[in-house]
């Protein structure tokens, strides 16, 4: 690819949510043959759900590499998930060189669920191309007001609550009107817009490819993001 950057392609598949079958030692043939002939010196995963990350960290480290981990999210200690999930993160990052944060509130829970040291973890937050992502140079029109949702329609994401919020909002607010862009679990969706008669005032994009997550944003007046529901007591 451009920029110098190799990608490679490993055909194992997939069983749920883009992710391999969670098995360790028979990854290490195959991570070990491309660190060494890509000439690696560090290795860096992101995500604490993709277990392919897991595998190269483990694996890197063991072969002597230097390892980096970054969580982009937030995980609860209750469910049976994410439960499991932070044991598999303690054995992991037991050591990992450093890990990165996208956030404080990241920091504190990846810390609290790893077990990781406060001196090892660090906060680079995320950023925004200020290049490609402009404001409207037009503003859109103030006799509806329309919410932008781009997400991933998962429970993680709080698809579940947003489901159920829409329709209490289009009833207290008949000038509101939502976009939602993304893909994910569409059944509950499509029950909520028939069950309420909401397919004028909620419209549903799909995938929204990258160079047109602009163009979305700005026909709204107010974006949406995951657990930010206190955004409506702006009406």
């Amino acid at each position: 690819m451009t920029g110098g950057l190799k990608v490679y392609y490993v055909s194992w598949r997939t069983f749920v949510m883009q992710n391999s079958f969670p098995i360790l030692f028979p990854s290490l043939p195959i991570i070990r043959t491309i660190l060494i002939r890509e000439r690696i010196t560090t290795v860096h995963g992101h995500q604490a759900f993709f277990n392919l990350c897991h595998k190269a960290l483990v694996h890197s480290r063991t072969m002597g590499y230097r390892v980096v981990f970054t969580d982009h999210s937030l995980y609860g200690f209750s469910d049976a998930g994410s439960i499991h999930m932070n044991k598999v993160l303690q054995f992991t990052l037991a050591n990992v060189s450093e890990a990165i944060c996208v956030s404080h509130t990241s920091n504190e829970n990846t810390m609290l669920r790893s077990g990781l040291p406060p001196e090892k973890v660090f906060v680079i937050t995320n950023v925004v191309d200020t290049a490609m992502f402009k404001p409207a140079v037009v503003q859109p029109s103030h006799s509806e007001i329309v919410i932008v949702v781009i997400s991933r329609l998962v429970y993680r994401k709080g698809a579940n609550l947003l489901v159920e919020v829409i329709p209490d909002v289009c009833r207290l607010h008949p000038n509101v009107r939502f976009i939602v862009g993304g893909d994910g679990p569409k059944r509950v969706w499509l029950e909520m817009r028939e069950k309420h008669s909401l397919q004028d005032r909620v419209e549903m994009l799909g995938v929204v490819p990258h160079a047109q997550v602009r163009s979305v944003l700005i026909s709204g007046h107010i974006f949406l993001n995951r657990f930010s529901f206190l955004i409506f007591s702006s009406f």
